[in-house]
C-alpha cells in the first residue's frame, strides 16, 4: 500500500471488507479491481450509460461516480449480493423468459435498478418502470422487453388473488 492509500472499511453484500483505497478511487474501482465483483460492469466511466448501477443503503447508484472512502459507512450491493433474493429470482426468470436481454452488458446494472424499484413499489405501473430505469441504457433491446419483463416480475410477486 503506497502512502497515496490508505484501507477503506466497507459493508459489500453484507460482509466486511478493509480495501485499500485511493481518496479518487470509485466504488467501481474498489469493487471490480479490488474485491473482484464484477457484475457492475465498466462503460461509459461518466455516469451516463448505468452499466455499473449498485445499490448504496437502498438507492441505486451509479459506482463509477461514487468515492470508496464515501461509501464507509454505507450498505452497499451489487448484483452479487442480491442474488437469492425472491424479488432477484423472479427478475431474472422474467428476464430470460422475456428475451429482456441481447448482448447483457447493461443487464447487471437494469437488474440492481429493477430490484430497487420493486423494493419500494411491488406493483409498478409501466411509467414507474421506465422512470426507475432511466439512467440505464440499452442498446440493443429497445426496451420493451426489459419494460415487460419487470412488470411481469412484480406480478408474480403478487399474492394469489391480488391484482396490481
Amino acid at each position: 500500500m503506497s502512502s497515496a492509500t490508505t484501507l477503506v472499511t466497507l459493508d459489500v453484500n453484507g460482509n466486511e471488507a478493509q480495501v485499500p483505497a485511493a481518496l479518487h478511487d470509485t466504488m467501481l474501482t474498489v469493487l471490480r479491481d479490488g474485491l473482484q465483483l464484477t457484475a457492475a460492469k465498466r462503460g461509459c466511466n461518466q455516469g451516463v450509460c448505468g452499466a455499473c448501477t449498485i445499490s448504496i443503503d437502498g438507492v441505486p447508484m451509479r459506482a463509477c461516480l461514487s468515492l470508496a472512502h464515501a461509501c464507509e459507512h454505507a450498505e452497499v450491493r451489487t448484483l452479487e449480493g442480491l442474488q437469492g433474493g425472491r424479488e432477484m429470482r423472479a427478475l431474472q426468470a422474467a428476464f430470460a423468459r422475456s428475451g429482456a436481454f441481447q448482448c447483457g452488458f447493461c443487464t447487471a446494472g437494469m437488474l440492481v435498478a429493477a430490484h430497487a424499484l420493486l423494493q419500494r413499489d411491488p406493483a409498478p405501473d409501466e411509467q414507474a418502470v421506465r422512470k426507475a430505469l432511466s439512467g440505464n441504457l440499452c442498446r440493443c433491446t429497445g426496451y420493451v422487453k426489459i419494460i415487460e419483463a419487470v412488470q411481469h416480475a412484480a406480478r408474480s410477486l403478487q399474492p394469489e388473488g391480488v391484482a396490481s
